[in-house]
Order: C-alpha cells, then structure tokens, then sequence
C-alpha cells in the first residue's frame, strides 16, 4: 500500500498523527511554540473522526480534564510548553497515581519562569525525574525529527494503554516548528470496546470501578508505591529504545537527544573528515533510560561529550551510567539558542585533544 507522504511542520504533524492514531479527545491551551497542535486539531479533528477538541480556561483545567478523560477507558492526549507543563504537574502526578493511560506532549521553549519562546530542552529533569509530587515516573520519548513526531504518536498510546502509565513525548520548539517530508500512517479507527477498569457506570455484571489517587491510610499507600514500583521495573527492562551512529569503531562518542543528536551527527561527521573517530549516542527513551548499553560501551571509548541545550541534565545521567569507566565532558547551549555543528567539534577538539591523534 502507498504511503501518503507530506510537508508539515512539526506541531501540525504531530496533530494529524493523533488523528489518524484514533485519539478520542484533546483538552489544552494554547501557548508558544505549540500552539499549532491545538489551531490544527481544532479544524481537522472532529469533522474527520468525531474526536472531541476542547481549549481549556487554563493548563490546570486542562490536564484534569485528561484525568478524568483517561478514566473513561479512551484515547486522551493534551499538548503545551514548558510553562504549560509546569503547571501540570499536580494533575499529571494524580495521573500517574490512579494508573491511567494518556499521552502528554511538551514542545520545550527557554527557561527558568516565562522564559523565551526560543527552543531548549531544560524540562528534562522535570520530565524524567517526576516534576509533581511523589514516587511516579513518565515513559518519555524524545523524537529528533518531524517524522518521529508523527510516529511517536501511536506507540505513547501504545505504551500507555500496555502499562497503564502517562506516556510523554518531550520535543523542543524548533522541532515543532520546522518543516519535514513526512510519512502518514494509515488511519486507525477509534475504539468502541470499554476498558475493564473504566469508570462507564455501573454495568449488572459487575461492581462499579473507582479510579482515586487519594489513599489516607499509609499502609495502603504503601502498597500503591510498591506496585508502581514493580511497574516501572518491568518498563525498565522492556522498553529501553536508543539509536547508534558510527560507535563501533569510535574512540569518542557524543551523547545526545532530539534535535541536537541531529546536529551532533553532523559534527560527528565533520570529525570523521578529519579523520576523527566519533560516533554518535541518542537515547530515544529518556524514561526509561538506556543506562546498561552506554556502560558497556564506555569500556571501549577514551571519552564521551554530552551536548544538550541545558545548563546541564541528561549529563548526570550519562554519568551514572558510565560510573567511572570513561571521561564524560559537557557541552550546552541555554536560552534558546541552537548549538551549530561546528562548536561542538570545536568542543570535541578541546575537551579531548590528546584523545584524538
């Protein structure tokens, strides 16, 4: 079957993904640089799909309106940047708690407070880490082109269908407003079946279901936490997606995700003109994230640059992951501003100048 194949930008294409990816609902609030999403969904989602497009009063309103969206059993997803996604934290971590699946996108523009509307990708911790309140973590994907905007669509609702987990797909400003080729999938119905652990009423078969994240008695709080537990340890196990460029014969590797894995390629390649032997690590799940594979390949490496634009995140974890194996440098670029590929060969050029002879 022939592939439809368009120009989108990266917001717009992220929206027809969720289209055709049978979502059922869509409650946010427009910012910058996302704002496309909700503009596009708005004129396309319903008349095509009967999908439900609501712009909330507020982020707050919106991410409980995916709450209690979720708890119906559909396919609910809301969008924002980083201030946005700041002030989702409270309802994202109730999300988590109650074991409901949804998906969460953050277009990431420069920090910390309002910041600019230039692209970053300082919300790493806050995704990665649980910015709410609590033991929870996000499945987070870091797509680094339009296409994997497109494509990260389906598999979060995959993902968060399979694990009953909030799944988010952390991108950053620039990459939501280029422009790609991209390749759309074919259209996925919307599903009709109920959710077992749905809240639809009170079927004659069966008790009503009751989706809480409030539990006063500690005990069974307890038991809540270690069941969470047990599931981010099988996603732990099962769920690890990186890409590797050029790493097998590479005396340094530069560590990176989204755009500037892109960006990090190309100066990967300008090394390799020189006759530098770098290669290139993007880890794809930042939750959960591929610490065993960057270990192993620490013992075969003289050094590792991490660029991200940041003041430094994805850094600590690289380090933890290395433990000691291999030097891991830092390279970052804060603000809004895009590292261009050849400061960060100038950087690998500094940072390991008697490494690379």
């Amino acid at each position: 079957m022939k592939k439809e194949l368009r120009l989108m930008k990266g917001n717009e294409a992220l929206a027809e993904a969720a289209i055709r990816a049978g979502c059922d609902g869509y409650f946010g609030y427009p910012i910058t640089p996302q704002s496309e999403v909700l503009e596009y969904l708005s004129k396309e989602a319903y008349k095509r799909t009967g999908m439900i497009v609501l712009q909330a009063e507020s982020e707050v309103a919106s991410i409980n309106m995916v709450y209690g969206a979720a708890g119906t059993g559909k396919k609910v997803m809301t969008s924002s940047s980083s201030p946005g996604i700041s002030l989702m934290q409270e309802g994202i971590s109730y999300i988590a708690c109650a074991e409901l699946p949804c998906l969460i996108v953050n277009v990431m523009r420069g920090g910390p407070g309002l910041g600019t509307i230039q692209p970053s990708q300082g919300d790493y911790f806050q995704a990665v880490k649980g910015g709410g309140h609590g033991d929870y973590k996000l499945i987070v994907l870091a797509p680094s082109t339009v296409q994997e905007m497109v494509d990260f669509v389906p598999l979060s609702f995959d993902l968060a269908f399979k694990y009953k987990n909030p799944v988010m797909i952390l991108a950053d400003g620039a990459l939501g407003q280029m422009m790609e080729k991209v390749e759309l999938f074919d259209p996925i119905p919307r599903k009709n079946n109920t959710e077992e652990w749905a809240t639809v009423g009170k079927p004659k078969n069966r008790e009503r279901n009751i989706i809480t994240s409030l539990h006063i008695e500690p005990d069974k709080m307890e038991e809540i936490n270690h069941k969470l537990q047990k599931k981010y340890k099988e996603i732990e196990e099962n769920e690890v997606r990186y890409e590797m460029i050029n790493c097998d014969d590479a005396d340094i590797i530069i560590v990176a995700f989204g755009l500037v894995a892109r960006i990090s390629s190309k100066a990967a390649e300008l090394a390799r003109e020189k006759g530098l032997k770098v290669g290139v690590f993007r880890p794809i799940s930042l939750y959960p994230f591929p610490y065993e594979k960057l270990n192993r390949l620490a013992e075969n490496v003289k050094g590792m640059l991490v660029t991200e634009m940041n003041a430094g995140q994805m850094v600590e974890d690289v380090k933890l992951a290395v433990n000691g194996k291999t030097d891991v440098h830092f390279y970052g670029r804060m603000g809004g501003i895009v590292p261009s590929p050849e400061e960060i060969l100038a950087q690998l050029e500094e940072k390991f100048s008697g490494e690379l002879v």
